[in-house]
């Protein structure tokens, strides 16, 4: 199925979604971790917390977090889960350097590899990991129904898979000030800030295209997964699946 976000591209028509979206974070990458903390209010930082508390009681042994970026949500889920092994992978080098520096710093090189790869082409085998997650990047996907069967396929039977993503709030006034915040606000800074005209207009427009709520629960049922449960966070700016297969 085709979904409305997928046409959205950061610099225009011309070229593949995943070559431009790449290109987008290897330029913001060096402003990107100080963005998301500025635009969210210091709020991902909980958002992320509240992710990785969903897969506690799993104790996962190994994880794959998908649009890792410059690796915030795996140092996070490392610290809390402490699997034996944790694989990042992302389509921007860019972002992956600021991450592997990061890991460096905290000495858990041997703990957690990113590498780069397409998620919707996953080199890795079948049943390979007892937990996926996705903050923030899985509305950049080019094909969100391969991207959701891959991590499907590589996620091993009772396995979660664990996404946070933005939402464009429902109810008054939230729902206005959000929609002033992000198309005005958003990019604005977003521009000084990253030097990027492009990317903070871009991921406000995926925001409002991408399915959100009871639908993408739907969508995650149809994938194959039992169960999905859906979670509105912060009024609805932000959104959590615990999908299990």
């Amino acid at each position: 199925m085709n979904y409305p976000q997928e046409h959205i591209k950061p610099y225009g028509t011309e070229g593949e979604k995943s070559r431009q979206v790449e290109q987008m974070f290897d330029n913001i990458a060096p402003a990107y971790d100080r963005l998301n903390h500025i635009l969210s209010f210091g709020m991902d930082r909980y958002w992320r917390w509240r992710a990785i508390s969903c897969l506690k009681k799993d104790s996962p042994a190994s994880i794959l977090d998908v649009a890792t970026g410059t690796g915030d949500f795996a140092l996070l889920a490392y610290r809390k889960l402490k699997p034996a092994s944790l694989v990042g992978i992302d389509l921007s080098e860019g972002m992956l350097e600021v991450g592997r520096k990061k890991i460096a710093e905290k000495g858990w090189e041997k703990k957690i590899v990113l590498k780069k790869e397409d998620c919707t082409a996953l080199s890795f085998e079948s049943d390979s990991f007892e937990a996926i997650t996705v903050a923030f990047g899985i509305r950049n996907f080019d094909d969100l129904d391969k991207g959701l069967s891959e991590m499907y396929r590589v996620l091993g039977k009772g396995g979660k898979l664990v996404i946070l993503e933005f939402a464009t709030p429902e109810k008054f006034p939230m729902n206005i000030l959000f929609k002033i915040y992000s198309t005005v606000c958003m990019p604005f800074i977003g521009r000084i800030l990253s030097k990027d005209a492009h990317a903070y207009s871009y991921l406000p427009e995926t925001i409002a295209a991408f399915p959100k709520g009871d639908t993408m629960g739907t969508i995650l049922l149809n994938t194959g997964f039992e169960k999905a449960e859906v979670y509105a966070l912060t009024g609805g700016i932000c959104m959590l699946y615990v999908a299990t297969k």
